[in-house]
């Protein structure tokens, strides 16, 4: 699709009504809206500007992980049993979400639900130095999980991509530096996105690799987990770890704390030498002798995002997306009662802005302006251009902001300028 759009050539159509088998706002939305579509329980697909949506927000990620450094792969789902039964992760009773399959000859593959064996086993092959590292390496890759229950709309599903990170250190204090810039690489990409201000760096069990981990949380009534913030310091922690000895080890107390409900919209791990050492991945350090990597998992789930996203930043008109996420920048709307000059000058701002390079949907249907607005409120493009009788004689449009409603009117170059 290209960045400028008639409204008409769209295919989706908006309902005014929420699907009755959907409870999460998130996907009532974009299933109204015309976003997705959903197949079944925990499965959706991406319409046109659901997709649009959705890449944008890949983007932020993308270059977000391209500025500390990461490399971008692209690895196969079907999965070889073998190096999974290596780490004890094969048996359905050590974890429960494979999704399973047979090649004809009754050869028994997995789906991928994460990488971290595949990726330390291509690694033999490429790392053999300490000068070989530190390597980061990440994907945007389907990933299938055999969810109990798929629930929170696109926020969880069976089938999904995630944007999973590894990294590959040589000492613990090198694994240290990179865990710190990747959590600061995470803050960055909830601010670009627009839940910056609501989403914190969350003390969580690290598990057997480390004493913690942290999950990214996002302050949202459709939260699964409850945290403990305090927003002065930009810090939070799970209810799982919520100990004297964490809050000790914070530097917080339980006054400086708010209970929360919170969703997780991305988790970094230590995994320690776990992985690397079971797929024999080994490097030879300065003084000559073979030593293990030091791993690190860093993931985040798109649609996750983009469903969080909804969440949060929808009124009750419908959605409201930031600039750097909405499907597009400008929602060009003509109110032209029959008013051919209108309706020209409409056509003339919106080949304008399609030659100049500026993202926008251009509402050219035949349908009465209450439908128009409605539509658009749904829709939640961040800046509404209308053009109309009367903008036609003041020789200026009507810029209405979505997120807050403010209108003010503007000459055409200011159009383009913006």
């Amino acid at each position: 699709m290209t960045n400028a759009i008639r409204q008409s050539h769209l295919f989706t159509k908006t309902r005014k009504e929420a699907p009755t088998d959907e409870v999460s706002k998130n996907a009532q939305l974009l299933i109204r809206a015309g976003y997705i579509h959903k197949e079944m329980a925990g499965v959706y697909s991406w319409l046109p500007l659901g997709l649009r949506t959705f890449n944008n927000i890949v983007n932020v990620i993308r270059e977000e992980m391209n500025a500390v450094g990461g490399q971008e792969v692209n690895m196969a789902s079907l999965q070889d049993p073998e190096i999974w039964r290596i780490t004890d992760r094969w048996d359905d009773e050590a974890v429960d979400a494979w999704f399973k399959t047979q090649l004809k000859n009754g050869t028994e593959l997995g789906l991928g639900f994460t990488h971290e064996e595949p990726l330390a086993r291509l690694m033999k092959d490429h790392v053999n130095s300490y000068k070989d590292l530190p390597k980061l390496v990440y994907q945007f890759q389907t990933k299938f999980r055999n969810e109990t229950r798929a629930k929170s709309g696109v926020m969880r599903t069976r089938e999904f991509v995630m944007k999973d990170l590894y990294t590959f250190a040589r000492t613990q204090e090198e694994h240290d530096d990179l865990y710190e810039r990747l959590a600061e690489s995470y803050i960055k990409v909830f601010s670009r996105v627009g839940i910056g201000e609501r989403t914190f760096k969350t003390f969580a069990s690290g598990g057997v690799f480390s004493k913690y981990s942290h999950e990214f949380q996002t302050l949202t009534d459709a939260g699964e987990d409850t945290i403990y913030v305090s927003k002065e310091k930009g810090i939070a922690i799970n209810e799982e770890v919520y100990t004297d000895e964490v809050l000790a080890e914070v530097g917080v107390s339980k006054d400086d704390l708010e209970q929360k409900v919170a969703s997780e919209v991305g988790n970094i791990f230590s995994l320690g030498t776990k992985y690397a050492e079971a797929m024999g991945l080994q490097f030879k350090n300065e003084e000559g002798e073979s030593t293990t990597p030091i791993m690190g998992s860093y993931g985040i789930g798109p649609a996750r995002l983009m469903g969080v996203i909804a969440e949060t930043l929808s009124d009750d008109k419908g959605l409201v997306w930031p600039e750097e996420v909405a499907p597009f920048r400008y929602h060009l709307v003509v109110l032209d009662n029959g008013n051919e000059e209108v309706k020209d000058d409409a056509e003339r701002i919106f080949l304008e802005m399609k030659e100049r390079g500026i993202s926008v949907l251009y509402d050219d249907r035949n349908v009465r302006a209450v439908e128009k607005f409605a539509d658009a409120d749904l829709l939640g493009i961040p800046k509404r251009v209308i053009v109309s009788e009367k903008t036609l004689a003041s020789g200026e449009y009507e810029l209405v902001a979505r997120a807050t409603g403010s209108s003010s009117f503007v000459h055409e170059q200011d159009l383009y300028n913006k």
